[in-house]
């Protein structure tokens, strides 16, 4: 009878228990997701750099490596940027090239008590650098590319939902030299709702236009890797992909080889590298252009010339709705937004009244009643009309309205 007696109070405690784990559970999944990317659009990026020196000491070993590599960088990043080989560039004094690195990136170095056996990177700064290579400012060729890392292990392909080595991999990748315009998302937020490897696959083009818009986008990049582990913490093998544009067309795949689970972030590192390279190859054969079906394009008015008689002409024209003359004015206006496509063409049909200066969707609940804050230049029993106008059915009253179609169509 006692241990029955117990039962309420193991209960309220194993109930406890349960809410303060949820509590510590939603705080780690918040703080697992998102790797903002670096900001490498002032500097222009050389990799693999290899010094082996010996000195009296480690510190001087050390100073002298790094000396020769800012050296062997700069030979190397202008052979690079013209196109010939690195005998050709000309040469600059050690005070001249410590003004223009402005970091080095140690990839991996040996340090002995007389000898310093590296591999590094250097960072030169574009302004600075520059004029000797005959380039200035940040060089931009492609569109914006919305980039979605996509990692599949075992059978399990996933992107933002929790944070990832690939998912890293692409955030610290320097875009400062690529001709591609890669625009990448943190991962925080609702970005692991929105770009998920399901929505990769939708060839559907109603959404896929709410998303390049929202990040800024004109056309979408899906890098993915497939990443097989003989066993755990053994080698791995990755299968890259460069798959392009909301049909997910794929331009190229490669195959590389990590000795073992520590080698992994590296291997990853080395296959962003190249799949830059293969999108660069795209875009100068014009493989990667922007699809003109993700480009949201308003509704031109189509002028009809009707002849009257011999000498003159009467123009027909489609009525605009006078713009109002006030003040700007927020509303919030409930839509019934049934799937994607029924929230642009809401967005397209509010956007076109007279007087509208923003209409934007703050919730999105597809399926059932989306908000859309939008700012009009007149008061409500305007706007109210200027909808009924579009064939909505206007309900509310106030700077809160709810519209739905049904009854009398556009």
């Amino acid at each position: 009878m006692k241990s029955f007696r117990r039962l309420p109070a193991l209960a309220a405690l194993l109930l406890l228990m349960l809410a303060a784990g949820g509590v510590v559970y939603a705080q780690l999944e918040g703080a697992d997701r998102g790797v903002p990317p670096i900001d490498s659009a002032n500097t222009l990026e050389v990799t693999g750099i290899r010094v082996d020196v010996a000195a009296d000491t480690s510190e001087k070993a050390r100073y002298e490596g790094w000396r020769q590599a800012q050296l062997k960088g700069w030979k190397a990043l202008w052979a690079k940027t013209n196109g010939r080989p690195q005998s050709e560039a000309p040469s600059l004094s050690e005070s001249a090239l410590n003004a223009m690195i402005s970091g080095i990136i140690i990839e991996d170095e040996q340090i002995g008590p007389k000898r310093y056996v590296a591999t590094l990177g250097l960072l030169f700064d574009r302004a600075r650098t520059g004029q000797l290579l005959g380039i200035s400012g940040p060089v931009r060729r492609s569109a914006p590319m919305l980039v979605i890392p996509i990692m599949i292990t075992g059978a399990t392909p996933y992107s933002f939902e929790y944070r990832n080595e690939w998912q890293k991999a692409w955030a610290r990748f320097r875009t400062g030299n690529s001709p591609i315009d890669y625009v990448r998302p943190a991962g925080s937020g609702i970005d692991p709702l929105l770009l998920n490897p399901s929505q990769t696959r939708r060839p559907g083009r109603g959404w896929w236009r709410l998303l390049v818009d929202q990040y800024g986008a004109a056309d979408i990049v899906v890098p993915e890797v497939h990443l097989r582990r003989l066993y755990p913490g053994g080698p791995a093998i990755g299968i890259f992909t460069a798959r392009h544009g909301a049909d997910n067309v794929m331009l190229d795949r490669f195959t590389l080889r990590a000795g073992n689970s520590s080698a992994i972030p590296r291997m990853l590192d080395e296959g962003v590298r190249r799949l830059d390279i293969i999108y660069a190859r795209a875009l100068g054969a014009g493989l990667l252009k922007p699809d003109p079906s993700l480009i949201t394009q308003e509704p031109e008015i189509v002028e009809e010339l009707e002849e009257a008689d011999d000498d003159a002409v009467t123009p027909i024209s489609t009525p605009i709705q006078p713009v109002p003359i006030g003040t700007a004015s927020s509303f919030t206006i409930q839509v019934e937004t049934p799937d994607a496509a029924s929230v642009g063409q809401a967005e397209l049909s509010v956007s076109r009244i007279g007087g509208i200066t923003s209409a934007i969707t703050t919730s999105l609940a597809l399926g059932g009643t989306s908000v859309m804050k939008v700012t009009y230049m007149g008061d409500a029993d305007a706007l109210r009309s200027a909808l009924q106008a579009q064939g909505w059915n206007v309900q509310g009253s106030g700077s809160s309205i709810r519209i739905s179609r049904g009854g009398g169509g556009q």
